[in-house]
């Protein structure tokens, strides 16, 4: 069973940073692609991110390019989600996912297989 645990949420000012984690127990990312998704109360998890962590090849929604930043540490046991010039509309709970697989990453929630429990980001205006 492929757990995921996220971390690195909090509370800051429009304009300020926060760097998310998405770290696997027991394992490497080595062969997978994860995703980060966000949502808001009442509605669908919104695609934030993804990366093939076999060769480090990004996405961004195009909302979040230019000020997020995903990578996975040399280890490849955790992968980052580096978010810069925060918008109060970046609010929600962020998840991140895991998809057993190389090649492009999706842009679609139901392409992963394992979720994390999500970590709260909060921006204030």
């Amino acid at each position: 069973q492929v757990q995921l645990v996220e971390s690195g949420g909090g509370l800051v000012q429009a304009g300020g940073s926060l760097r998310l984690s998405c770290t696997a127990s027991r394992f490497s990312f080595d062969y997978y692609r994860i995703g980060w998704f966000r949502q808001v109360p009442g509605k669908d998890r919104d695609w934030v991110s993804c990366i093939s962590v076999s060769d480090g090849s990004a996405r961004y929604a195009e909302s979040m390019k230019g000020r997020f930043t995903i990578a996975s540490n040399n280890a490849k046991t955790t992968v980052y989600l580096q978010m810069n010039s925060l918008e109060p509309e970046d609010t929600g709970v962020y998840y991140c996912a895991a998809d057993l697989g190389i090649g492009t990453c999706q842009d679609l929630s139901i392409s992963y297989d394992f979720w994390g429990q999500g970590t709260q980001v909060t921006v204030s205006s």
